[in-house]
């Protein structure tokens, strides 16, 4: 993932020296691979931090636009039902089942230097992750996600 500004036009046409500008860069070293099975086409997982929390197991969801938070981060945020404004559209877990959710809460989340305020979905379901973020957020971050694989 990384962050990209496009150029401006200039009107002075005097030759510039090229500015280095370092960009974010997330990449994986062998070490990383420690106990994971290969090859695998998991979904991407990373740590966040959301409401000023390093928050681990989030799940980057190229296919979804909604952003969830599950009962760990709910409670390790120390969230009441008061903090939460009306969610009242259902959605289904990852089990397939129909959920109501407790409700909607914005949160600050950041990704290396830059935070964006997000709408988190409060669910009570299970889920092997901590929460789920999407497109939009990426999107808002002005980032462009790529997955390839070496073959």
């Amino acid at each position: 993932m990384s962050v990209a500004w496009p150029f401006a036009e200039d009107d002075n046409l005097e030759p510039k020296r090229a500015i280095m500008d370092i960009q974010p860069v997330i990449n994986f070293s062998n070490k990383d691979k420690i106990e994971t099975i290969q090859s695998h086409d998991d979904a991407l997982v990373v740590t966040l931090r959301i409401g000023g929390y390093d928050v681990k197991r989030v799940m980057v969801d190229q296919d979804n636009g909604v952003k969830i938070m599950y009962p760990d981060l709910y409670r390790g945020l120390n969230l009441r039902p008061e903090d939460l404004t009306t969610y009242n559209s259902p959605l289904v877990s990852f089990d397939g089942k129909v959920v109501i959710p407790r409700g909607m809460i914005r949160l600050p989340l950041q990704a290396g230097s830059e935070v964006v305020e997000v709408n988190f979905i409060a669910m009570d379901a299970y889920s092997p992750y901590t929460a789920i973020v999407a497109r939009p957020w990426l999107h808002a971050l002005e980032a462009v996600s790529l997955l390839y694989t070496r073959r």
